[in-house]
């Protein structure tokens, strides 16, 4: 099942790129979607967390959002979508998220910048080039940070995509055909392994938004990661209290193969809560 992590900037023609890759791959595009799930699960309108992707909220409103639970429902929903496969992602972190994942080929289209303002200006049918600069550079702007604060990278470094993609010198129709070949080579093929992979990262990420999602553990801060299906929990937390609450609240998502607890109390107590076998 195919699944492809997709960013563009501005004015690109980015997404029509996108739509011919999921027309011609019988792909699911989402975009608005990983937000409206975070915007559900912060209890928060949709268009706040929209307004905050785009660079355009409030002073007050940037104040006020609590960035560590946007990050952690976004992976959940990203991971989620890239297990069920046959999706393209647009934006939301997905090429980093998913950049570990051998069979998921991660793509950024550009353009350069001159360009791209007189494609907005023809979008937005104005001939206020000043305009479009700016909104360009606001949304450059949020792209960048969001990047750099989520992953601690920069978001135009080519090294972090599989295929780059400049639509100055190649037509949207060559794009497309570009994007769906590399999805359809051997190199960018599911294995038993990649699938595993993919898994345990959607496991773990399932584990930590249900940990934030929790009022009881909301503010618990620990590790957690997965591996072969286990969910490993690692860190340090207040007292026997938040340590069962932590294993309880995990323990809902687990699977069979359990919970590795490695929890410790701030006493420096280590406990280790056996996982009963499933009938």
């Amino acid at each position: 099942m195919a699944v492809i992590a997709f960013t563009q900037e501005m004015a690109t023609l980015g997404s029509d790129v996108a739509m011919g890759v999921c027309e011609a791959l019988g792909l699911e595009m989402v975009r608005h979607e990983v937000g409206d799930h975070v915007a559900g699960m912060m209890h928060v309108k949709k268009s706040l967390i929209r307004r905050l992707r785009e660079g355009k909220a409030g002073p007050f409103e940037r104040w006020t959002a609590d960035e560590k639970s946007i990050s952690i429902f976004t992976a959940e929903e990203v991971f989620d979508l890239a297990v069920k496969g046959n999706v393209l992602i647009r934006g939301w972190g997905a090429t980093m998220l998913l950049r570990s994942v051998p069979h998921v080929p991660c793509v950024r289209v550009c353009a350069p910048m001159e360009l791209r303002v007189q494609r907005l200006m023809k979008r937005l049918e104005t001939d206020d080039e000043e305009l479009a600069r700016h909104e360009i550079a606001v949304d450059d702007h949020a792209r960048a940070s969001r990047m750099s604060e989520h992953f601690g990278v920069a978001w135009g470094n080519p090294e972090l995509y599989d295929l780059t993609l400049n639509t100055e010198r190649i037509p949207v129709s060559t794009c497309v055909d570009i994007v769906v070949g590399l999805a359809r080579s051997a190199a960018f093929q599911e294995t038993p392994e990649s699938h595993r992979h993919l898994a345990d990262l959607a496991l773990g990420s399932k584990a930590r938004a249900t940990l934030k999602a929790n009022p009881a553990t909301a503010g618990i801060d620990v590790a957690i990661e997965a591996k072969d299906g286990r969910i490993i929990l690692r860190g340090i937390v207040a007292n026997d209290r938040e340590h069962a609450l932590c294993h309880e609240v995990v323990g809902a998502v687990a699977g069979p193969a359990g919970i590795e607890d490695g929890l410790a109390t701030m006493s420096g107590r280590m406990k280790t809560f056996p996982q009963q076998p499933r009938k």
